[in-house]
């Protein structure tokens, strides 16, 4: 495997005033091209310790892709540095200076002498060519006291640095690589990360080729699994062994073998069964709805929704009873059944999903994290009780996870549910 360490060069990502996606992107990606992501490392805007993040990178890695430092203002140091570093001067790509001309001619300014500095390449190196901003990229494959060693110059801005990775990095990762690596990544609902790991522990312990790992966000647990071979055909074969081994051992809790959210899974059953769905959410002010509707294509299957916050608008948009609001507060399973069918019925939609509880802080004696999530059909209304902790943040996207994977299940197999249902 191709091992690869990951350089961000930005004295703003040191500070947290932006997040670190660029890495995100590169490690979840280079898996797919036979190579790991072994270490990520981040450098301020400072030469010299820029210098040595480099040299103890190289030490460790076979390739060093960096990332940010290619702009055009003073600060801007990293392809001075690493042509330094590798005793390279840095030349005109005729090119990159020909696009940097046409990208100012296009919006009618004139480019500056250090909008320039960025056709500035280290000599010997292959350009990689910016179709989407002035800062072209480049590799060096080193020579002399440098043989074997890689250095991969990227911007920072995502929208820079997503293309071209995948237009040539990609493809120069595949040309390097012994053996083809495969993963899919299996999502998992209803089953926390440690209990996900004990049933597979099996796999885990005795893992060779297919290898296992989990990872836990926000209510939900992925499994990657991941195998290597001299085809991508004899990798592939492989990850499906594997996968089969998670699937007989997790059951319904898995949701997805293509690395979808949670909303992404249900929009697509709902549209593939031609139905629609509208939401009446209390403590999530929405947050449910917001999921499903950015997902593309969500126009044919979310019908609408309510954030109905207080009890009037509960009685009066979802016709909850006055006399349950009464005896059995808004935070209940009664309330929630009469939100459910109350959404449903007011658009007309195949399912009502509705959601009440209390998310925090502590008023009185409310019991923070009692959440009730109800689901209303044709044929039935079902509604579970949940108990969560954590912030008010965490309690509520729980809830709205936790309601779109109880309408894919009950969607999935409704005859579980019937009978428990009203």
């Amino acid at each position: 495997m191709v091992r690869t360490e990951i350089l961000s060069v930005g004295t703003e990502l040191l500070m947290g005033q932006i997040a670190n996606t660029d890495a995100q992107y590169i490690s979840k990606k280079l898996p797919e091209a036979g190579a790991g992501v072994f270490y990520h490392s981040v450098v301020g805007d400072n030469p010299g310790r820029l210098k040595e993040c480099l040299g103890a990178a190289l030490k460790r890695a076979d390739i060093v892709i960096t990332t940010g430092g290619l702009g055009p203002t003073q600060d801007d140091l990293t392809k001075q540095v690493i042509a330094d570093f590798f005793g390279l001067k840095l030349i005109e790509d005729a090119e990159s200076r020909r696009r940097i001309d046409s990208f100012f001619e296009k919006r009618g300014m004139k480019a500056t002498p250090n909008n320039y500095r960025q056709s500035l390449v280290p000599e010997g190196s292959q350009v990689l060519l910016n179709d989407n901003g002035t800062a072209p990229g480049c590799i060096i494959s080193g020579a002399g006291d440098h043989e074997g060693e890689t250095v991969i110059m990227l911007p920072g801005p995502p929208k820079e640095l997503i293309p071209m990775f995948d237009k040539y990095v990609m493809d120069y990762y595949r040309s390097r690589a012994d053996s083809k690596l495969v993963s899919c990544f299996i999502r998992i609902c209803g089953c926390g990360e440690s209990l996900v790991e004990t049933k597979l522990m099996k796999l885990i312990d005795g893992q060779t080729n297919p290898t296992y790992a989990t990872y836990a966000k926000d209510g939900m647990v992925t499994v990657r699994v991941t195998a290597s071979g001299n085809t991508e055909e004899e990798a592939s074969e492989l990850v499906r062994y594997g996968t089969d081994q998670v699937a007989k051992l997790i059951g319904d809790d898995i949701y997805s073998f293509d690395d979808e959210e949670p909303e992404e899974a249900l929009v697509r059953m709902l549209k593939e069964r031609s139905m629609t769905i509208a939401f009446a959410e209390s403590l999530t002010g929405g947050m449910i709805a917001q999921k499903l509707t950015s997902v593309p294509g969500a126009s044919a299957a979310v019908a609408g929704g309510v954030v109905s916050y207080t009890d009037a608008v509960k009685h009066k948009l979802l016709g909850v009873k006055q006399k349950t609001l009464t005896e059995h507060t808004a935070v209940s399973g009664q309330c929630c059944r009469e939100m459910a069918e109350g959404i449903r019925a007011a658009v007309g939609s195949d399912i009502g999903v509705a959601v009440t509880g209390y998310a925090g802080p502590q008023v009185a004696d409310e019991k923070v994290g009692q959440v009730f999530i109800g689901v209303a059909t044709a044929d039935f209304t079902y509604v579970k009780e949940f108990s969560f902790n954590g912030s008010r943040d965490r309690i509520r996207t729980l809830t709205a996870v936790n309601a779109i994977d109880l309408t894919r299940r009950i969607m999935q197999d409704p005859r579980r549910f019937e009978d428990r249902g009203q």
